[in-house]
């Protein structure tokens, strides 16, 4: 009898410290009652938050760890990819997407933050992005991702709704049905906005901003929703969960005076409450 457990395919690096990336992704998935199947793409010591790090690049090794899955007849209900450092990294992902043409594909487009690319990364990475952007099924950006994505200046935040629509159109117009536009501030509150094409509205999802940063709260909201919506949980819902859990996540761990932001959250207190999903 063929295993029922809906299977993920998570492509991200790993940090041995700091909780970011497949650190948060397997707990928080297999949480979820999903399988999560991780492909390495680059091995840190500790994140790079931190003032001290080791980096193994895997690219190398990526194309066979692909090969032997699908000579090995793994099937994936979703893939997942996050942070890709190279344009070779984001083609090889296409490639098990090509390798998996019945899988749900969410990307989260990792690119830049606050109004600014990253340093590793240059317009021509942007270009690459949008390719596996046009793979997607759904794609998780931040708004300075999403504006670089849809060719706009990447400090661009004085949206209103009619505005925000427009880009969410713009952004789907290159693939993706659904888009989630993550941590859009507005109004003292952080928002999620929710965009689906085949209603052509957005929704806005959030708490009150309590101007604290963490990492890797990012990667525990898209792991969230990547793990809901595998089991057919509707996206607004799903949303609603992952930011909800994040809220309170931060809330409790900034009860301990001593904790390193680089650390990320202390989700790991929460995580019952997504078994019971």
């Amino acid at each position: 009898m063929k295993n029922m457990q809906k299977k993920v395919a998570c492509v991200n690096d790993i940090s041995g410290v700091g909780k970011c990336s497949l650190t948060v992704a397997l707990p928080i998935i297999s949480a979820l009652k999903c399988q999560c199947c991780p492909l390495p793409t680059s091995v840190l010591s500790s994140q790079t938050g931190y003032p001290k790090y080791t980096f193994t690049d895997l690219t190398d090794s990526i194309q066979e760890y692909i090969q032997v899955w699908h000579d090995l007849g793994q099937e994936f209900d979703t893939i997942y990819s996050g942070f890709l450092g190279s344009a070779e990294q984001i083609k090889l992902v296409e490639n098990l997407i090509n390798l998996n043409k019945n899988s749900f594909v969410i990307v989260d487009p990792v690119l830049a933050d606050l109004g600014v690319l990253f340093p590793i990364f240059d317009d021509n990475h942007v270009n690459e992005m949008k390719k596996l952007v046009s793979m997607a099924n759904l794609i998780t950006p931040n708004i300075t991702e999403a504006n670089l994505l849809a060719g706009r200046k990447a400090d661009s935040f004085d949206y209103d709704d009619e505005q925000l629509l427009q880009l969410c159109r713009e952004l789907s117009d290159l693939g993706p049905k659904s888009v989630i536009i993550t941590g859009f501030e507005t109004n003292g509150s952080i928002m999620n906005i929710c965009y689906d094409s085949s209603k052509d509205t957005i929704s806005k999802i959030g708490n009150k901003y309590n101007k604290l940063s963490f990492s890797g709260t990012g990667d525990i909201f898209t792991s969230i929703v990547t793990g809901m919506v595998t089991r057919g949980f509707d996206i607004n819902d799903s949303v609603k969960c992952a930011t909800d859990f994040i809220y309170d996540t931060v809330n409790y761990t900034v009860k301990d005076q001593n904790f390193d932001r680089n650390d990320g959250i202390l989700f790991e207190s929460f995580l019952d409450r997504l078994v019971s999903i």
